[in-house]
């Protein structure tokens, strides 16, 4: 692959989804009688792009555009229909939903992180007060997971996952928690993991972050690819859009 870090060839994903043939008003009166059965939708059509290693590229577009649906595919957790995907290395996903066990403490949340991103016992240990402080975390560490908030979730999420130095990483929306120091510390975690020659892909829908993490922007729409290129340019244009 030379270069490259991640190569999207013509990809297509079609969903096939039931469509339960009814719509309802506010009261519950059915309004329209749809066709029952099942539909598919088309969430990527014939994307394409090549990414290179050490690079930053933010994805943007509106709710639905395929985002999500292209970041899953590349990490293998939604198969193309059609078209083929590449990877130097294995993708790694870091999204906000990412499940860690509620009833365990933060403390043991961060030892199963970290064994499933590759960690030894020994690594984990060594790292453990960097995690906790880096999450802000210090006085909560013990408790279990459940009587967190969902921003301190986020944050230790965040904050095991970017203890790994990743070849290929997906940030989907993880720098939209906690406040702006924490959002800072993490585009800058993220801008370390890119300048070590890790590329990173991060999905979010703000614009300043994108600007501040990223040096390269692809925007999708209805699952085309419509623009990619410089990050100043290509908002500019979503933006334009949008109006």
């Amino acid at each position: 692959m030379g270069s490259a870090a991640v190569i999207v060839d013509d990809v297509h994903v079609e969903y096939k989804v039931y469509a339960s043939g009814k719509a309802l008003d506010k009261a519950g009166r059915k309004l329209l009688t749809r066709t029952r059965g099942v539909r598919t939708v088309h969430a990527l059509k014939g994307v394409s792009f090549t990414a290179e290693k050490g690079e930053s590229i933010g994805i943007i577009g509106s709710n639905g555009s395929g985002k999500s649906t292209l970041m899953r595919a590349i990490t293998g957790l939604t198969p193309p229909s059609r078209g083929a995907i590449y990877a130097s290395a294995r993708p790694n996903l870091l999204g906000v939903g990412a499940a860690l066990l509620p009833d365990l403490s933060g403390e043991r949340n961060i030892v199963l992180g970290g064994l499933a991103l590759g960690f030894s016992k020994e690594e984990i240990a060594e790292m453990r007060d960097d995690i906790v402080a880096f999450a802000e975390l210090e006085d909560f560490i013990e408790l279990p997971m459940r009587t967190y908030s969902s921003g301190m979730q986020q944050r230790l999420k965040f904050a095991i996952a970017a203890a790994k130095q990743h070849e290929i990483l997906i940030v989907d929306e993880a720098l939209a928690v906690g406040d702006k120091k924490f959002r800072e510390r993490s585009e800058s975690r993220i801008r370390e993991i890119r300048e070590q020659a890790g590329t990173v892909f991060l999905v979010s829908h703000s614009m300043g972050s994108i600007r501040d993490t990223c040096n390269r922007v692809i925007w999708l729409e209805k699952g085309v690819l419509r623009e990619d290129g410089d990050p100043d340019e290509v908002i500019k244009a979503y933006e334009g859009w949008k109006k």
